[in-house]
Order: C-alpha cells, then structure tokens, then sequence
C-alpha cells in the first residue's frame, strides 16, 4: 500500500514537472527584431599605407662626416642642384693639397728627367717611369678633387624642402636622410597589400581611405599602380593610389585603404549578429523559424544575403542559446538597420 502511494507520488510530481516545462515553453521567449533592408553592399581588400608626394626624392650624405652648414629650411623652394647643405671638409682639402703638391713635384721631376734625355745624361726608361708616377699622383689629386663635391649636399629635383633633419655640429652617415625635396602637390597613398588578396586586385578599382586625423570622413581615391615584385619576407605587394586634388590628408599621415573589389548597390542587408551558422532564425507569425541563407559580404555591422530572404522579412537579433526553431517568441524593439552603414569586409 505504501509503495504504491509513493509511486502515485512520483508519478504526480513528474506530470507536474513536465506540465511546468511545457508551460514555459510555451511562454513567449523575448527577442530583438530587426527588418532586412535593401542598401549597399561593398567587398574590398583591407590595407595601410602612407600619404606621399607623386614626386619627391631624399637626400642622404654620400660619406661620413659632420654637418658644418645648413642652407635651406622646411617649407623652402629649390631649384635642381641648389647647394642645400655641407659637409666639414677640413681634412680632405688638406689631403688634397697634400695630393696636388705630389703630383706637382713628379710632373717637375719627369720634366727634368726630359731635359736630361735630350742631353744623353740619362736613360728613357727613368724618364718613362717618372712620367707614369707623374700621371698617377695627378689622378689621385683629380679624385681627391672629385670627392670634395661629396662633402656638399644639393638638391636633386626641384621643390620644396618637405623636411630637414640634423643641426650643424652634428655627425651624420650615408644611412641618415637630412632633406626630403617634392611637390605638395599632387599626392598619393603608398599602401601594403597581402600577398592572398592580390589576386582580386586591379588598376582603376576605387578605394576608400580612412585616417585617424579626420575620422568622420571617407576620402576616395583609385588604385593608379602596382608593384610587378611583391616582398618575399613580409609577403605583401606595394601599390599606389591615386588621390583627388582637394584631398584634406597631409604627407606623411597613415591610412587605412579598402580596396573595392565588388560593390552591390541593392543588396539585401541583415545586422551581422543575426547569422549563426549561415543562417538566420526569421520570425513568422509568433514562432521562430530557423532558414538556411546564402551569404555575400559580412561586415563588422551587416551583412548581405544572396537568397533565401526578401526585403521588410524579420530576423532575430543576437538570438538568446536557448531559441529553438518553432519557439514562441515576443518580438523587441531595439534591432533597427536602417540606421546602419554597410561596412567593407575585411
């Protein structure tokens, strides 16, 4: 007797339990839903780069040596071959002296040996070796000469003086660049590709830049060249993008450049948090439906999809673990996209 009333007992509680359940499964579960809309949809290669003269060229010490004199500043005109700077060049005029001085002494010496020759008091084969010694030294002073216009820094385009680095007094090397000589105008973008994406980029594409000093603003520009040679090491290519004449950017600043490789003017766009898997749970009448989607380009807000779900459909947004398909659900306010920006994917 008493175990059959346990038995009743844990049969009630168990009905009980699954009544519960199926109660709470029934209780609409609250989600955020957004509509899908119909806007821009933009695929493009991710790269950074750095705003740059078209036409410029630095300037760097042929030698060692220590700055005596500056003669130009920044934001200065010169024109191609302007003396822009010296090297101290103490030492080398006194070796040159020393150089000519030799040169000249085995040029008199060949002379006399010359003069003894037409006398007989001496053999031509002196005089032929003094004579070469005496060409040799005038070379080595021709050289030593030579050198001297190494200790002057010129200007090997004309320009502007973009920027100058070092002060008088200061020792300086082959490796450091003192002046850097271009037009401010006009400019472009020097930017870094992935060897991966290269595939999908060509000449004339349209690129969006971005930059840290003005980030309200999508500055355009277009892809003008490209790099033949990529760089093993870092396995990226190099390539130029041309900018417009009113272009804000000032030389020198960073960028970050998507490279436009499909645009879809009219695609249809989700919030990117929607997608699970390739797909979406959409809502239909009060349930949850999960629908298997064919993406396209997935940004950091939205994303596209290809087929499978029409414009002013409701998605569910950032769906909570325990959605299921057919779940009652009670739709959110908070999940607009018309206020979203399509984003480039990356």
């Amino acid at each position: 007797m008493r175990r059959s009333l346990r038995l009743l007992l844990i049969a009630l509680a168990l009905s009980a339990a699954l009544l519960g359940w199926r109660l709470w499964e029934q209780r609409p579960l609250p989600v955020r839903v957004a509509a899908a809309i119909r806007g821009p949809a933009i695929e493009a290669v991710y790269a950074t780069g750095t705003v740059e003269p078209v036409r410029w060229a630095a300037v760097a010490p042929a030698l060692k040596g220590r700055l005596r004199e500056i003669l130009v500043d920044d934001g200065d005109r010169v024109v191609a071959g302007q003396l822009l700077a010296r090297l101290d060049d103490t030492v080398a005029r006194a070796q040159l002296a020393e150089a000519e001085a030799r040169a000249r002494f085995a040029a008199e010496e060949a002379e006399r040996l010359e003069w003894l020759i037409e006398r007989s008091a001496t053999a031509r084969r002196e005089a032929d070796r003094a004579r070469s010694e005496a060409r040799a030294l005038e070379a080595a002073a021709e050289a030593q000469r030579r050198r001297l216009g190494d200790y002057d820094l010129r200007a090997p385009i004309a320009g502007v003086v973009l920027r100058r680095d070092g002060e008088p007094g200061e020792m300086v090397d082959t490796t450091d660049t003192l002046f850097w000589i271009g037009e401010t105008e006009p400019l472009r973008v020097t930017a870094e590709v992935d060897e991966e994406d290269m595939p999908r980029v060509t000449i004339g594409q349209r690129v969006l830049l971005r930059a840290d000093a003005f980030p309200d603003r999508v500055i355009e520009g277009q892809l003008a060249a490209i790099t033949p040679k990529g760089d093993p090491v870092q396995k990226t290519y190099r390539v130029r993008i041309a900018l417009p004449s009113d272009v804000p950017l000032l030389i020198g600043m960073t960028v970050e450049a998507n490279i436009v490789v499909r645009e879809e003017p009219n695609a249809v766009l989700v919030p990117s948090l929607a997608l699970r898997d390739g797909a979406l749970y959409v809502l239909e009448g009060e349930h949850a439906s999960w629908r298997p989607i064919e993406l396209g380009v997935v940004g950091p807000e939205l994303a596209e999809v290809r087929a499978h779900l029409v414009e002013g459909e409701l998605v569910i947004v950032d769906p909570p673990p325990l959605l299921q398909a057919g779940r009652r659900v009670r739709a959110l306010p908070g999940g607009d996209v018309a206020s979203a920006v399509a984003a480039p994917a990356s």
